[in-house]
């Protein structure tokens, strides 16, 4: 189905252009210029990238949230006509801009919470790729969504897997969504194996092709563990009907298995391209960039449970996902925290769930936090892991 031809592009903002998710948004908006207007670009301190991105795409904004990067800019070097905001409250401003159709929010970690929350409270249409917003806020931002008439659209590939596979369908016609995961680089290791563990190593994904964060959350599991928490806000389920499987080919994006037996699965190859142009053009369907299935080639496909022992990571998913409050804030800061100790060669791979099952023990639990109280949570976990000892048996280095 083709744009109708009085229909203008759909004016996006792209919260983390030139991350990941963030180019490959830009991927997808390049190949369908008739559908999709770049209308502002957001960055932290990634001054070259935003810079080209602006002169390819001409937006009205360009974002820069780290206010001493945001000084470094030549205002001259972007295009005429694009405006330059700086400092984090800048994308408040350009998020609720009333020409903004839709904000992909690709911030990586919690500080995305901010400019989807923004969005949202304008009632805007947010492509979510940003899993922390939810983990962190979920019962809030969904609230928040709903008040205000704003739409959140999943675009984590087993999210999406999961809307899709979902569409048409009622509550109580559900017995339980599975999330799949491929494993990472490290499947069938034994915990001896991993105490030594290098950086490198975990940034060797043998799937997907993504920034150093999410890399090394998919090694330890522990992004499986937060898309659990998601999907419990996104599509309110409870946690005991939620599940995960490894499949290593990545094929089968999640499932939904439906009270009479039947399963409803999303296929395709590991391209990010798919979820983001869905989360686009939803409820249409349209030719666009991604890669296809080759039936011919498939091959044979596989199914295993997770090693739960070796990867405590995901139970920690489970648990945060039943008790809800604060724990999400305390999980996903201490994650985030040790994740970066562990890229820094400061914290073993085997610390990065000890220092995260630490912190969500030792924080104040609240059921029903504000949004102050998710913030301060977060601030005491990085804390709680910033004083964690690194039992590493050997130095490693990045």
């Amino acid at each position: 189905m083709g744009q109708p031809a009085d229909a203008s592009p759909r004016r996006v903002v792209v919260l983390g252009s030139s991350g990941s998710i963030g180019t490959n948004t830009l991927d997808v908006i390049a190949a369908l210029p008739d559908r999709f207007q770049v209308h502002g670009l957001a960055v932290h301190r990634s001054l070259a990238a935003v810079v080209d991105q602006a002169h390819r795409f001409r937006p009205a904004f360009v974002c820069v949230t780290d206010p001493d990067a945001a000084r470094d800019l030549d205002r001259d070097a972007l295009p005429p006509g694009t405006r330059l905001l700086a400092g984090p409250d800048a994308v408040r401003e350009m998020v609720t801009d009333p020409a903004v159709d839709v904000v992909v929010a690709a911030v990586v970690g919690a500080a995305g919470l901010t400019g989807t929350w923004a969005a949202l409270e304008a009632g805007k249409t947010v492509a979510l790729a940003n899993k922390e917003t939810l983990v962190v806020g979920g019962p809030l931002v969904m609230d928040l969504a709903a008040r205000h008439g704003g739409r959140i659209l999943p675009v984590d590939s087993e999210h999406s897997a999961i809307f899709q596979a979902l569409a048409g369908s009622r509550p109580e016609d559900v017995r339980r969504i599975v999330l799949t995961a491929s494993g990472g680089p490290f499947r069938g290791y034994t915990p001896d194996r991993l105490a030594d563990v290098t950086p490198d190593d975990a940034l060797r994904h043998p799937t997907w092709r993504m920034g150093p964060k999410i890399s090394v959350d998919s090694a330890t599991l522990m992004n499986k563990a937060l898309e659990v928490i998601e999907a419990r806000w996104l599509f309110g389920l409870p946690a005991d009907r939620i599940d995960v499987i490894i499949h290593p080919e990545s094929l089968i994006h999640s499932f939904v298995e439906y009270v009479d037996g039947s399963v409803m699965a999303q296929l395709s190859p590991p391209d990010m391209r798919l979820p983001i142009q869905y989360a686009l053009t939803y409820p249409e369907r349209i030719t666009g960039p991604a890669r296809r299935l080759d039936w011919s080639t498939l091959g044979t496909i596989h199914f295993e449970a997770p090693d739960r022992a070796t990867f405590p990571a995901l139970d920690l998913g489970f648990e945060v996902a039943r008790v809800g409050g604060t724990a999400g804030a305390a999980l996903n800061a201490a994650n985030e925290a040790a994740v970066g100790r562990f890229l820094a060669g400061d914290l073993a791979f085997t610390d990065i769930p000890r220092a995260c099952r630490a912190a969500i023990d030792q924080h104040h639990f609240s059921a029903s936090p504000t949004l102050e109280e998710l913030w301060a949570t977060d601030r005491r976990a990085r804390i709680e892991v910033d004083k964690w000892k690194n039992t590493t048996r050997t130095t490693t280095t990045c």
